[in-house]
């Protein structure tokens, strides 16, 4: 595995561009983009304030940077340097800032969700929509492009709406058989509306008394993994809407079926005649390496305070291979242990027991391959041929919080909380 150099960036702000070309990031107000197989600068642009949120449109040819505190959003082309497009919210003010799948629309949403704008960067026109209840999770393209659902609160009921694209009309209008709307997503084939509420209530239509956290559709649209509160992961068949399996995150791991990988540390060795070149923080820093563990075992636990709100409980995280096989999560109350389940047989594969919380995970876009961190100078690869802990050959005080696979999945991204490589 080879290291670039480290890079200055901000709030890890750091994304590739859809067609693998470009690498852009923001320091405070500046935007830089690189080119991804050299890592040279190619364009330098300055936002008229610190940039919050970054997003390349699906052609890769534009660049959006958003300043909520401002309420602006600008837009800079990769190929026109000299073209500049401001958008500015003036005193509805901004919260969220997206790009249509066309790359040619920017939808802004106004401060307490009053109202979403389309902007249109062909024709400048403008169209409104109105009734939005959250535009983080009540805002949900096709994966064709041809279709946006938007859950909506009007006279103190639910709705879902669906709009075109194209031109941005209504075409249906539904209501949903919830009583606080949480979040939409469409399924991958775009044949399927999927709703839910953060309620700890009886969910519509199961018997479950649970809140839902997270919902992910497979790759193919086969199956919808729902987590929730109750630290479990419910898996239904698309076709009967029926719970087929259900994943429970229980501290005590109790299974012959399922291999455990545990993290552990291991002394670096010295080599004294570099002692006169290392700095001493590079001397004694330590490294680790994975062990198969035999169960029974606990896994660290972290009860949550009822005195404190929003405690941290159930699944935070959940997501599918590209190849459809697997299916890794992670619960609140256990951060830091990864689980990973087998589609196949519908059962625990493998558990990663971590020194320490971790901060970020994503599969390849391409491979059957788990990339995560724990907030440490070290990166971590999981697949089914095993794991492995590799240690970042940069400066000790780079640890790594977040990270992104590039789109052909060959090379990853690492942002520490003011660097990258």
């Amino acid at each position: 595995m080879n290291f670039s150099e480290l890079f200055n960036q901000t709030q890890s702000l750091v994304r590739f561009s859809p067609d693998g070309n470009y690498l852009a990031n923001c320091v405070s107000y500046k935007v830089i983009i690189r080119a991804v197989e050299t890592l040279q600068i190619l364009r330098l642009y300055t936002c008229m304030d610190a940039v919050q949120s970054l997003e390349w449109s699906s052609d890769s040819q534009f660049l959006l940077c958003a300043m909520y505190k401002r309420g602006l959003v600008q837009v800079w082309s990769v190929e026109q340097p000299d073209w500049t497009c401001k958008i500015d919210e003036g005193s509805a003010g901004l919260i969220h800032a997206q790009w249509s799948p066309d790359g040619r629309h920017v939808l802004t949403t106004a401060s307490f969700n009053l109202r979403i704008t389309v902007w249109s960067l062909v024709n400048k026109s403008i169209s409104y929509i109105r009734y939005i209840k959250n535009s983080k999770d009540c805002l949900s393209f096709s994966s064709s492009g041809k279709y946006l659902a938007v859950g909506e609160s009007r006279k103190c009921k639910d709705f879902i709406s669906v709009f075109d694209v194209e031109s941005w009309q209504l075409l249906k209008l539904f209501e949903t058989d919830t009583e606080d709307l949480s979040g939409i997503k469409w399924s991958p084939d775009s044949r399927v509306i999927c709703a839910w509420e953060h309620c700890l209530c009886t969910f519509k239509a199961y018997d479950w008394a649970l809140g839902v956290k997270r919902i992910e559709w497979s790759p193919a649209s086969q199956f919808l993994a729902v987590g929730s509160y109750d630290q479990k992961v419910r898996v239904l068949n698309y076709i009967t809407w029926k719970s087929i399996s259900e994943f429970s995150h229980t501290p005590s791991v109790n299974t012959n079926d399922a291999v455990v990988f545990e993290e552990v540390n291991a002394a670096a060795k010295v080599n004294a005649t570099l002692e006169s070149t290392k700095k001493p923080s590079e001397l004694f820093s330590t490294q680790s390496k994975y062990q198969i563990c035999e169960t029974p075992l606990e896994l660290p636990f972290v009860k949550p305070d009822p005195q404190k709100p929003n405690p941290k409980i159930g699944i935070s995280w959940l997501a599918f291979s590209s190849d459809n096989r697997y299916l890794a999560t992670i619960d609140d109350s256990m951060k830091s242990a990864l689980h990973i389940w087998t589609m196949k047989t519908l059962s625990l594969f493998v558990i990663i027991k971590q020194l320490e919380p971790i901060k970020c995970a994503r599969w390849n876009p391409r491979l059957c391959r788990l990339a995560y961190c724990c907030g440490n100078n070290k990166i971590y690869l999981w697949a089914p041929s095993g794991a492995v802990s590799v240690q970042i050959p940069l400066a000790s005080l780079f640890h790594t919080h977040s990270l992104r696979w590039h789109p052909d999945g060959g090379s990853l991204v690492l942002a520490s909380k003011e660097q990258m490589c």
